[in-house]
């Protein structure tokens, strides 16, 4: 039996480009996530508070926020005392964060997976 051969190219910097930018869609639908799990749970008036929820990465720091831009939307979120309709709440960020923590990691896995396909 003849020794098989085969020959590798490999491409380690076009990897490691494929990696990042998979990583940072990754973390981009992991902050869009965790802003639809938030807005189950923001305070409902008029909807404003809702509305003005935004997720924004980091590219390069493959970080991610989520935000909301009222000036009432730190209060909102901080004040226990305030009566919200049911399912609503203060903390609604804060909260969901532990309780996505697994999804957002799955998410950002799966995108890298994909990448290395």
């Amino acid at each position: 039996m003849s020794p098989q051969r085969a020959r590798l190219r490999w491409n380690g910097q076009a990897a490691t480009d494929a990696i990042r930018q998979a990583a940072a869609r990754g973390v981009l639908l992991a902050a869009e996530h965790t802003l639809a799990a938030s807005r189950q749970r923001v305070p409902l008036n008029e909807g404003t508070l809702e509305r003005s929820g935004a997720a924004s990465v980091d590219t390069e720091q493959l970080t991610a926020a989520v935000s909301y831009d009222t000036p009432y939307a730190v209060r909102a979120h901080e004040d226990m005392n305030a009566r919200h309709l049911p399912g609503r709440t203060a903390k609604y960020l804060e909260r969901v964060m532990p309780e996505v923590a697994g999804d957002v990691q799955a998410i950002i896995g799966t995108q890298v997976r994909r990448a290395l396909g």
